[in-house]
């Protein structure tokens, strides 16, 4: 089974427009996967029907038995987060289930109890299957819930008889984005010329290299700076990656998302035309993979 991440070192790439129009152009069947659990966007793009949804517990918070607590405070000078107040009673958002105080606690009056993070979705695409997921807001261990949603996605695959996962990752470089990558047969990492851009592409190169995960990069709106799209090139060749692909700017690309379509479904033009070519390198690129396995 085969697992493309499509990241990027920012937001606003353009990532998830190319994963579905990734997902759009396959010609097998493919599971489709948003890892971007703080902001997830590609159900915009793919139109899903929800089939099941799930609750997500990785996160606990203390909880005072007031028959018990005798009020002696001490639970309340260990905590360093402000989250007891004067009635013994705990702010669910300012504790952050360190469980300290429940260790501290003469009585036995403090328990820890689980709650919810969030939850993730199975559902169904007129590209294929999606799972997708949604974090709570304030909530942490969202690289928790990314592994969920990626091992929800190899057991639909393996369930349909899917050979690919197509993974909408989450931006930056921290743990959401590590919990996509982990694994994975290659990584497509969409820049765009801009100096964050360039910036953070250096940033995620690094995260790849670091976990020997197989990357290419895309350009995606590359007529907006030229000069830095060359930057950006030679960064890659510097790097001794492929530039798999050039994506110009182009306005159908934001009536498409409107419409809740991806860029190759909308209508023709040079993004979806540029998009196309890409498709077909990375199918080469995952081919590739294959032979050398």
């Amino acid at each position: 089974m085969r697992e493309l991440v499509v990241i990027s070192g920012k937001g606003g790439t353009g990532k998830t427009s190319i994963t579905a129009s990734f997902a759009a152009l396959s010609s097998e069947q493919v599971v489709a996967a948003d890892c971007d659990v703080d902001a997830p966007d590609l159900q915009f793009v793919l139109r899903p029907t929800q089939r099941s949804e799930h609750d997500f517990c990785a996160s606990e918070v203390a909880e005072v038995d007031s028959s018990l607590c005798d009020e002696c405070g001490t639970c309340r000078d260990y905590c360093r987060f402000g989250a007891i107040d004067a009635a013994y009673r705990i702010d669910d958002v300012a504790c952050e289930g360190c469980g300290l105080c429940e260790l501290v606690c003469p009585r036995g009056a403090v328990q820890m109890r689980e709650i919810s993070s969030g939850c993730w979705f199975m559902s169904d695409s007129p590209c294929g299957p999606l799972v997708h997921a949604r974090l709570n807001f304030g909530e942490g261990n969202s690289g928790k819930l990314v592994a969920r949603v990626r091992e929800a996605a190899r057991v639909e695959a393996r369930r349909i008889g899917a050979d690919l996962i197509l993974v909408d990752g989450p931006p930056g470089i921290g743990c959401p984005v590590i919990a996509s990558i982990a694994g994975v047969s290659a990584a497509l990492i969409v820049t765009e010329p801009s100096p964050s851009g360039l910036h953070d592409l250096r940033r995620v190169v690094q995260v790849c290299d670091h976990f020997s995960i197989p990357a290419a990069v895309c350009i995606n709106r590359c007529d907006l700076d030229m000069q830095l799209t060359r930057r950006i090139a030679a960064v890659a060749q510097e790097e001794e990656l492929s530039v798999l692909g050039h994506i110009p700017y182009d306005n159908n690309v934001t009536k498409a998302q409107m419409q809740k379509r991806s860029a190759v479904e909308y209508a023709g033009g040079p993004a979806a035309d540029s998009i196309r070519e890409l498709w077909g390198a990375v199918v080469e690129l995952l081919n590739w993979r294959d032979d050398t396995e």
